[in-house]
């Protein structure tokens, strides 16, 4: 069989090196060469090793909430050694005596707890306290809310 060619017509010859080497634009084999084919990206692979915490997946708001702050326990002796008797206690009253510190720069509500003894007449607003304080400062004539 005859061939018919043109004489100024040259045949284009991949495969040979240059600007279309190796695969000749062909694409390689296996994955890349699949149609719809997707190489996973690397950091994927490390995303995937990490441990999963609980509280921080899509239930955080329901077990992490950062907006609330822990109280601080304050105990009785604080207030023995810093409130004469008859004096209002409350949370801005013991942040500007340095007895709470502050925490993202909220006050922290604070806790008084019955550690030690107190004989002063004190009216606490504003704390969380145990019920034991509340007894000691209602024996004491003093009130707590």
């Amino acid at each position: 069989m005859y061939t018919f060619t043109f004489k100024n017509k040259k045949s284009r010859r991949f495969g040979r090196g240059g600007s279309r080497g190796k695969t000749s634009g062909r694409g390689g084999k296996g994955q890349t060469a699949r149609a719809g084919h997707s190489v996973k990206p690397a950091i994927r692979d490390f995303i995937q090793s990490l441990p999963k915490l609980r509280g921080h997946g899509k239930n955080r708001a329901l077990s992490v909430d950062a907006a609330i702050l822990a109280p601080q326990a304050i105990a009785l002796t604080k207030l023995e050694a810093h409130f004469n008797s008859g004096d209002k206690v409350t949370p801005a009253i013991l942040s500007r005596k340095h007895l709470i510190k502050k925490q993202k720069g909220k006050i922290r509500m604070p806790k008084i707890v019955g550690t030690g003894t107190l004989t002063k007449k004190l009216t606490v607003r504003g704390c969380f306290y145990t019920e034991n304080v509340k007894k000691i400062i209602e024996k004491l004539g003093g009130t707590i809310r």
